[in-house]
């Protein structure tokens, strides 16, 4: 293919819509989708798509600002995102001041391996040919912006860039320096799982590295800050660093917090536990909140993304609301999320949530779909189908201001250099040759472009 494709996106993907190319209609009852993850047992799982919402009449299209949000009611435009609760709902505000949920997709940039490298001059011919085609594509499916991953700066010089949100690694890049950090499966890994919130040199580290972030500091398209990726915060943590050498700083405070707290080593409790993460997630959120604002005081700071243990330990929770604007989780294992989960997740931190990672792959493309955490479905209707029922969750919940599709790209099985977590799975709305999973954008599309009604719709229905 030539240049000429970089309008190729939005073309097929309107040709579709236009002849019904949501695929095939679904029963009109209760829909039973088999799905595993890795090489897991399939098992059948009640799904909910948008045409099972038989009361449900969006106008088309919804109005909005140029940032994405739903023009309309108006409320205290800063210039900048911010989060407000309005009722019982939270919501981003966008800098003009419009309620708004952040629709995204992570890691939008282009590929990196011999095969994507050879297939993007042939299709777009340029690297901002390429940019300009996808953020067509993206607006198209009613995306609004970017994750974790994503070619910020490439991004940042479009005509009209997608809100973003970079991810600036405080914690495993103060690891690679000291050292001691090694790489899992779709994040770093820190000795005996324990992070280094209580060396001495972790604040000054902190202050230095925020340094960067004043450059965009006055950028009304960034929405705000991830500072790391999926740290561990485990069950045992405790255990964990009291285990570490006798001279390590994770140690050393660990031992005076059982001392200032009176507690028997011999005699923990789960409650014990938990409240050392949460002294550990305060420690760390304190240090970075504070170089952040104190470098970049007008944008969100959204945490590091949850993804274990952390999820269900309230005072981990409690400590991330105390720093953060809204609270970013990683959601993987879940079919549906429970609106109990995700309104506990705000009471506990009295903030909303994010969630920055979740997907489904499809089993139709021939890939061996056996890296990654997410879910195996049939088909790519059926990947479409799954992000309508996640979806539609997070909105009846009130308590989630928006979502990160995880990802923009397939994986290239034939790239072996990559994180392991990320070798040979259908993750992406795109293949590796940049061709869009047509089925899954359908659903995509029609699903966040009623995205605002919904929320009117679900709070009608309370």
């Amino acid at each position: 293919m030539t240049v000429a494709c970089v309008a190729l996106f939005p073309a097929i993907l309107l040709l579709g819509a236009a002849a019904g190319g949501e695929g095939a209609a679904p029963p009109a009852g209760p829909l039973r989708i088999k799905a595993w993850r890795g090489k897991g047992k399939p098992a059948e799982y009640d799904t909910r798509i948008l045409r099972h919402l038989a009361d449900f009449a969006p106008k088309e299209p919804t109005p909005l600002s140029k940032f994405g949000g739903w023009l309309g009611e108006k409320h205290k435009a800063t210039g900048f995102f911010r989060v407000e609760k309005l009722g019982d709902r939270w919501w981003l505000i966008d800098p003009e001041g419009c309620r708004y949920l952040h629709i995204a997709v992570n890691a939008v940039r282009p590929g990196k391996s011999p095969k994507n490298l050879r297939t993007l001059p042939a299709k777009f011919g340029t690297v901002e040919k390429w940019r300009d085609a996808t953020v067509a594509l993206l607006r198209d499916l009613a995306f609004n912006g970017t994750g974790s991953w994503s070619d910020d700066a490439l991004n940042r010089a479009a005509a009209q860039p997608l809100a973003y949100t970079p991810n600036w690694n405080f914690m495993s890049s103060y690891g690679k320096k000291r050292g001691g950090t090694y790489q899992l499966p779709g994040h770093t890994g820190y000795p005996n799982n324990c992070i280094f919130a209580f060396d001495p040199e972790f604040e000054a580290f902190a202050d230095e590295h925020a340094k960067q972030l004043a450059a965009t500091k006055d950028d009304p398209w960034l929405l705000g800050h991830f500072s790391d990726n999926e740290m561990p915060f485990p069950r045992d943590s405790l255990d964990r660093y009291l285990a570490l050498k006798p001279d390590d700083p994770g140690r050393r405070a660990a031992e005076a917090w059982l001392a200032g707290r009176g507690l028997d080593r011999a005699k923990l409790t789960a409650r014990d536990r938990d409240d050392w993460l949460g002294h550990v997630a305060e420690r760390y959120f304190s240090i970075v909140a504070r170089a952040i604002r104190k470098h970049d005081p007008n944008h969100l700071y959204l945490g590091s993304r949850f993804h274990s243990y952390e999820k269900g330990c309230q005072p981990v929770f409690a400590a991330a609301g105390r720093h953060l604007d809204a609270v970013a989780v990683n959601v993987y294992g879940v079919w549906t999320p429970s609106a109990d989960m995700l309104q506990r997740w705000a009471a506990w931190a009295g903030k909303p949530s994010l969630i920055t990672e979740w997907y489904a792959k499809g089993a139709d493309t021939g890939m061996p779909n056996i890296t990654g955490a997410g879910w195996t479905v049939a088909t790519q209707q059926e990947r479409g189908w799954f992000y309508q029922n996640f979806t539609l969750a997070l909105l009846e919940s009130r308590a989630c201001v928006g979502w990160h599709w995880f990802k923009y790209m397939d994986n290239d099985p034939e790239d072996t250099t990559t994180d392991p977590s990320n070798r040979d799975s259908n993750k992406g709305i795109v293949t590796a040759t940049y061709e869009p999973h047509v089925p899954l954008m359908d659903a995509m599309r029609e699903l966040n472009r009623a995205a605002y009604p919904l929320t009117a719709y679900f709070d009608r229905r309370r």
